[in-house]
């Protein structure tokens, strides 16, 4: 018999995080979902979401849900997280890095927080992409790795302003995002030692509680569900060959054109690379070309 694999999906309260555990539980995983949002205490009412009504979900499509309250700006609570997993474990098959507090102005109707150049925009907009996003990122990828399983994966959520360099780009956000990738490069080189593969995944528009709150200002007619993604998560997690991607940001759409998956609907969402490339250029590290220990030059 198969022993079932086990995830850890941060920030899996709602959104894309909710729709990767989801997914995830569909394919049979035991899925620990984390996040600050509980019963009786919901980080952003506006969208809702709880990491208890995730996991339920989880069980009910097939996986096992385990609940996890966990603040991952907190070093201490990330940790306890992955004691708990190997405890009750003896270790883990794959990491999804999805926590993200970079949309806290939209969830909390502080709009203009993120309207105007950077300069005029309020300080906190940075720290709440880095502390909640790419500092916890990091920390649970550290935290994570002793308690890893060989021929894990670790999967960080990330986006196309991380590659493709445009002026009109919200700072911090496009910062944010090339430092999760360069995080990726550089991390999936090390791991490698260890059997351990590292991605970026760029979803497309995914219609998340945020965005569907903000419906009317989309065209959702190429957008994705929170499941789409998720599926190209189980597709990498559930591929043996899956260490030829390490290091890469792949992008949701075309992982599914790759595994020959659909969304929720049947439909198959194109990828939107072409768009950003059109609007801007790829930057340093391309979305194609993974770092290894002997490409020293493409570091710098």
């Amino acid at each position: 018999m198969t022993e079932q694999r086990v995830a850890v999906v941060t920030g899996a309260s709602r959104g894309v995080g909710k729709g990767i555990a989801l997914a995830l539980g569909a394919a049979g995983h035991v899925v620990y979902v984390t996040g600050r949002s509980t019963g009786d205490r919901v980080t952003f009412p506006a969208v809702g979401g709880t990491v208890d009504e995730t996991a339920r979900a989880v069980t009910a499509a097939g996986g096992t849900g385990v609940a996890v309250a966990c603040d991952h700006t907190d070093d201490e609570q990330t940790a306890a997280l992955f004691e708990r997993v190997r405890a009750e474990h003896d270790g883990f098959d794959l990491l999804v890095n999805n926590v993200w507090g970079g949309y806290a102005a939209y969830h909390e109707d502080r709009h203009t927080d993120m309207e105007g150049p950077f300069w005029q925009q309020p300080l906190r907009v940075w720290d709440d992409m880095f502390a909640s996003g790419v500092r916890a990122h990091y920390a649970a990828t550290v935290l994570a790795v002793p308690v890893l399983r060989p021929g894990a994966l670790v999967v960080t959520v990330s986006f196309f302003p991380g590659s493709y360099l445009n002026g009109d780009d919200q700072v911090a956000y496009s910062v944010a995002k090339a430092a999760d990738d360069r995080m990726v490069a550089v991390t999936a080189a090390q791991l490698a030692t260890r059997d351990v593969t590292a991605v970026a995944l760029y979803p497309g528009l995914v219609r998340t509680e945020g965005v569907m709150r903000a419906a009317s200002f989309f065209d959702l007619s190429n957008s994705e569900s929170p499941e789409f993604v998720g599926r190209a998560v189980a597709a990498l997690a559930a591929d043996p060959d899956v260490r030829r991607h390490t290091g890469r940001c792949l992008v949701a759409a075309e992982v599914a054109a790759e595994y020959g998956f659909t969304d929720l609907d049947g439909s198959r969402p194109s990828s939107i690379r072409t768009h950003f490339a059109e609007r801007g250029t790829a930057d340093a590290v391309p979305a194609q070309e993974p770092l290894s220990h002997e490409q020293p030059s493409k570091l710098g």
